[in-house]
């Protein structure tokens, strides 16, 4: 039962607030955190140590409410249940006002945790499934776990809670007035520049972004394709281009997605947008959503398509991009706009419609995405218990999501289209350079991917 002492209620997060009216069947707004043991999984010990990890994120126990002006979150006694997997990866997980925005599933090796974002990003769901399997192996193995290091997040709940994008907002540093469709565009990409505007030279004219198109699976169901690969043989070849593993792989898509272009399509920009942690240009410690977007582009026009003339286009575009200046503008634009008189005051109806239909419009600056949540650590008594982390997401697009735990590299690839020759040709790429890659597929897709060398 809900605890009336506990009815405190939090506003959702800059970023948070495109999700609510953007969610449905076609993208659920869920992405899936995994991490598979080398045994099976024990479910009351796995709820045991959900209990016990519910009291190190309290942010975790609310549920989502619509106000007259936007929607918050408001805290709840709900207790999560672990149950074995049954529905497809990614399912809707935001159903009615009386349940929690997380899921904690588990099928044969696998704990899985998936989230719905506009409760966390990927640093802060990381975090969580971290101290839960961290939890659940001391449970587990109790004799062989009882010297384990805690998992390295030193923060208070006050901490954890913080919204980021307030704290970091500068009125001082007013960014152009946003007008017209960028401003609402720009807040619903959770992105704060446009595309016309960050990559048009002068006197050129705005150009959709290329777009995938064919046949989706039946009942919105995604294929999941993933790829693992040795973590240093991929970072040892991105820097023989002189490249980081993020551009190199991005480099790699866009080539993977040039190949599978008409002549007439390729008069189209490619755009990759990816998702930035703000936590790594900010001081913060917040497990609510702090993350911003930059898009990364390449004008098949203008270069020959090679690896290294890709390449070079993504690292011109992170350079640009990845700066703290840069960073900044775009949070304040963002929030410049939430905060604007005039659009609080608009009920929150309004608001749902003028931002879904403004996502609409910003999809279409977009091809694909492709999101990096880095090298996941462990304390070292956990390793001979763990063989690997995965992460994937819902979309209506493409979209490549990869980590590594140890010298594990998983990259994944979700879409809803039933051809696979990008990520085919994706993989096949890093077979030519001599890696070995290791294919695994849902019943959906595993009967169409085939990598040769």
């Amino acid at each position: 039962m809900n605890d009336p002492a506990q009815k405190a209620w939090y506003k959702l997060d800059n970023a948070a607030k495109i999700f609510p009216p953007t969610s449905g069947k076609s993208d659920t707004r869920v992405f899936r955190f995994s991490c598979e043991l080398r045994e099976g999984i024990d479910e009351s010990l796995l709820q045991a140590a959900l209990d016990s990890t519910m009291d190190d994120f309290p942010g975790f126990r609310t549920v989502l409410k619509p106000g007259m002006f936007w929607y918050y979150l408001e805290q709840s006694g709900l207790r999560p249940l672990v149950h074995r997997e049954k529905d497809p990866p990614c399912s809707t997980i935001y159903l009615s006002r009386k349940t929690l925005l997380f899921d904690v599933t588990w099928y044969g090796k696998r704990i899985n945790l998936e989230v719905y974002h506009a409760l966390t990003d990927g640093t802060g769901a990381l975090q969580f499934l971290k101290t839960l399997v961290l939890d659940y192996l001391k449970l587990a193995h109790p004799d062989t776990m009882a010297k384990a290091a805690s998992i390295d997040y030193d923060a208070s709940q006050a901490q954890k809670m913080t919204d980021s994008f307030n704290k970091y907002y500068d009125r001082s540093k007013k960014s152009e007035e946003i007008k017209g469709i960028n401003g609402p565009a720009n807040f619903a990409r959770g992105s704060g520049e446009s595309l016309a505007e960050l990559n048009r030279t002068p006197g050129s004219k705005k150009r959709a972004a290329y777009q995938l198109k064919g046949a989706k699976e039946a009942e919105w169901r995604m294929n999941i394709i993933e790829g693992s690969v040795s973590a240093g043989a991929l970072l040892a070849k991105a820097r023989e281009y002189g490249a980081t593993v993020t551009a190199f792989i991005t480099a790699l898509l866009m080539r993977a997605i040039r190949e599978e272009m008409s002549a007439h399509d390729a008069k189209k920009p490619v755009v990759i947008t990816v998702p930035v942690n703000l936590r790594q240009f900010f001081d913060s410690k917040s497990t609510r959503n702090f993350f911003s977007l930059i898009d990364i582009v390449c004008d098949f026009q203008n270069n020959n398509g090679t690896l290294e003339e890709v390449i070079a286009c993504a690292k011109e575009c992170f350079a640009r991009n990845l700066n703290v200046e840069y960073l900044q503008t775009r949070l304040n634009k963002l929030l410049g706009f939430e905060r604007n008189l005039f659009v609080r005051l608009v009920p929150l109806t309004v608001k749902n419609l003028c931002m879904s239909i403004a996502y609409s419009f910003a999809s279409r600056e977009v091809t694909a995405a492709v999101s990096n949540l880095g090298r996941i650590r462990m304390p070292d008594e956990t390793n001979p218990y763990i063989r690997l982390f995965d992460i994937f997401t819902s979309t209506e697009k493409l979209q490549i999501c990869f980590c590594s735990y140890e010298d594990n590299m998983n990259i994944s690839f979700t879409s809803p289209f039933v051809n696979t020759d990008i990520q085919r040709r994706f993989f096949r790429q890093l077979t030519k350079m001599g890696l070995a890659v290791e294919i695994e597929a849902n019943a959906v897709s595993d009967r169409k991917l085939r990598i040769e060398s």
